[in-house]
């Protein structure tokens, strides 16, 4: 995809390069009309769902007599259960976002927008209704909503807020948290918590540039910060590979278990990788969470 593409029509093609058919599979996980994301459960409801076996106990209005005369078996008529649902997504602002180690591969920030709003876009056009945490934009999946978000991701200024805020959200909502999480685990359990003991389902993608994971630099190199670290001066770097990337795994593994502890979903991403396959995962833990 070109750089010069504006961002929105840019995560539009990645979100037009999914498969019609996954679409439509998790479709039947998670279904999504008419503005309504409607889940795949037995209740009150107006639309069609399944046939099933006739069982002692269902009512007799249940009955779909149409269906039962093909064969010699009755069937019962079900109706899919609908629940109000949104959607909020949030991504990492901050400023160790705007860091590439290539100049051919995309920022942080940059990756982490683009999946945002390739994210809206997909969910969008399955009826989701979606908006970015603190914003103060009311969930949609209106056209209208599409472009503000996209405005506000270009536009927004860098901040020096590396976790998501504290936002009062509804009990249906869903959360999906997208940055580098490299802050203290402390810090980052905390504000995962707020949402998850409040009944929140969630998932948190973790975007790094593929240097932060492999410190791939040779002899004395100079490491500075880009939110008020103190300069960091190696003299060789080899020496310190081994214990940076376990220092690296631990951290990951800590946010593993922190979103395991909550039945969250937690997913990692490279930005010098596709971004396909990472919404694809994306869409496909939000359309796995139960009700």
């Amino acid at each position: 995809m070109s750089a010069t593409l504006p961002l929105r029509h840019r995560a539009e093609q990645l979100a037009a390069t999914l498969p019609p058919l996954l679409v439509a599979a998790e479709r039947v996980a998670s279904t999504v009309a008419q503005g309504v994301h409607g889940r795949r459960r037995v209740g009150q409801g107006e639309t069609f769902w399944q046939f099933r076996h006739y069982d002692m106990g269902d009512q007799p209005q249940s009955i779909d007599w149409r269906q039962s005369a093909k064969s010699d078996m009755v069937f019962v008529r079900e109706m899919e259960w609908e629940a109000a649902q949104s959607v909020w997504i949030w991504r990492d602002t901050s400023r160790s976002m705007s860091w590439t180690s290539d100049r051919n591969h995309p920022t942080k920030r940059e990756r982490s927008d683009l999946l945002a709003l390739a994210l809206s876009v997909l969910l969008m056009r399955g009826g989701e209704h979606v908006a970015m945490l603190g914003s103060g934009i009311r969930p949609s999946n209106s056209r209208a909503t599409l472009s503000r978000i996209a405005h506000m991701l270009e536009k927004q200024d860098l901040s020096e807020e590396e976790l998501p805020p504290s936002f009062p959200l509804p009990r249906s909502a869903q959360i999906v948290l997208i940055g580098d999480f490299l802050a203290p685990l402390e810090q980052i359990d905390r504000a995962l918590r707020y949402y998850g003991e409040s009944g929140l389902k969630g998932t948190v993608l973790q975007v790094l540039d593929p240097a932060e994971e492999s410190l791939p630099y040779e002899g004395r190199v100079n490491f500075e910060g880009l939110e008020e670290e103190a300069p960091w001066l190696v003299s060789r770097v080899e020496s310190v590979r081994d214990s940076y990337g376990k220092r690296l795994a631990e951290q990951r593994e800590g946010l593993r278990d922190i979103t395991r502890a909550l039945g969250w979903g937690c997913d990692f991403h490279h930005s010098d990788q596709p971004p396909q396959a990472a919404l694809l995962r994306l869409y496909t833990t939000l359309s796995q969470v139960p009700v």
